[in-house]
């Protein structure tokens, strides 16, 4: 995810929304569309016209405002014969009151605030995290630990979220593991973990539909600014996640729907060479010594245009990881106390 930078979408034959679009649904609509946020308490049953998009008999994504560009994202509804799952309820969910169909469990990706709006307006159906990312869903607390957030820009973004992405706790939400899997009657949902981005981050095989979630597959690539950020676990995870095989590929931001294995590849292969650019761009800045602060005010993830409450803390634990892999590798070394300087 890459907070408040939102770049425009692909456009590409192969990257476009694409699939089945499904007729207008019959089942009668419960919520005024012109109805306040505020003012919709509970999920009701509201058509989506041609912003669902079905993929398969079983699959089919809520397409987010602007093809999922941040603050909005691509839900993914699974039905099966026994349940109606629903993956990642955005923020375009919530405004519009609810789904196309009942929801018997709500699945989150992560714990981050834009895949978990909608835990408060499902509040009758089961709701499932990783089992690593389960603070961030059971409290707002909990939340502001996986970001690593302190004092007032810590206040700032919990008013943020509670007031912008209507977070609700969920103390009884449910953890899961990595191979995980609902069983929907029909259909199934495995769960792949693929940390990185957060601890618990995790991506989901339905048939031949694969939801990539935060591994967004942009130009501005991979996002591991958070404490609870790995550099070293979302390299492995880019590695495995370019092995599955699909139909369809799903993103939760700006891709959206990517057809065929061929164009993923290339896709991930691109956004994971991100990563290396970075760190080269670093290491060519620590060719004189530099202290974490001055790589922070550089900026090496976000341009220099671009603001928001803790924009700070993302430039500096993105420094501080590449800078742990350059000492690590013998690449760089700490001069003096707190100053690096490449070798």
């Amino acid at each position: 995810m890459a907070r408040w930078l939102l770049s425009q979408p692909y456009q590409g034959p192969a990257c476009r929304p694409a699939g089945e679009r499904l007729e207008r649904s019959t089942v009668p609509v419960a919520t005024d569309p012109a109805a306040t946020v505020e003012e919709v308490k509970t999920a009701t049953i509201v058509p989506w016209d041609d912003d669902q998009i079905r993929l398969s008999s079983s699959v089919s994504v809520l397409q987010g405002a602007g093809n999922g560009a941040y603050p909005a994202g691509n839900s993914v509804l699974v039905e099966g014969s026994a349940e109606v799952a629903l993956i990642d309820p955005s923020i375009t969910v919530v405004g519009r009151g609810g789904a196309p169909v009942a929801v018997d469990a709500v699945i989150n990706s992560h714990g981050h605030e834009d895949h978990m709006p909608g835990n408060g307006l499902f509040a009758e159906s089961r709701l499932h995290i990783h089992h690593d990312d389960l603070p961030a869903a059971r409290s707002i607390e909990g939340l502001m630990d996986v970001y690593g957030l302190t004092g007032r820009t810590r206040a700032d973004f919990t008013a943020q979220v509670q007031e912008e992405f209507f977070y609700t706790p969920r103390d009884d939400a449910e953890g899961f593991g990595d191979g995980h899997v609902f069983d929907l009657g029909g259909v199934a949902v495995e769960a792949m973990h693929l940390p990185g981005h957060t601890r618990g981050h995790s991506g989901f095989r339905i048939g031949n539909v694969f939801f990539l979630s935060d591994i967004d597959l942009t130009g501005f690539g991979p996002y591991y600014g958070d404490a609870w950020s790995d550099l070293d676990q979302f390299d492995e995870s880019l590695r495995l996640v370019r092995e599955v095989e699909a139909d369809w590929y799903v993103t939760f931001h700006h891709k959206g729907i990517i057809e065929g294995r061929e164009t993923f590849v290339k896709m991930v292969d691109d956004f994971h060479a991100v990563i290396e650019s970075r760190h080269e761009r670093m290491l060519a800045f620590l060719a004189e010594p530099h202290s974490l602060d001055e790589m922070v005010a550089h900026r090496f993830v976000y341009r220099p245009h671009v603001e928001h409450v803790f924009l700070e803390s993302v430039e500096h634990r993105t420094a501080e990881l590449h800078v742990a892999r350059m000492v690590d590798r013998g690449e760089a070394a700490e001069v003096e106390p707190g100053r690096y300087q490449r070798t």
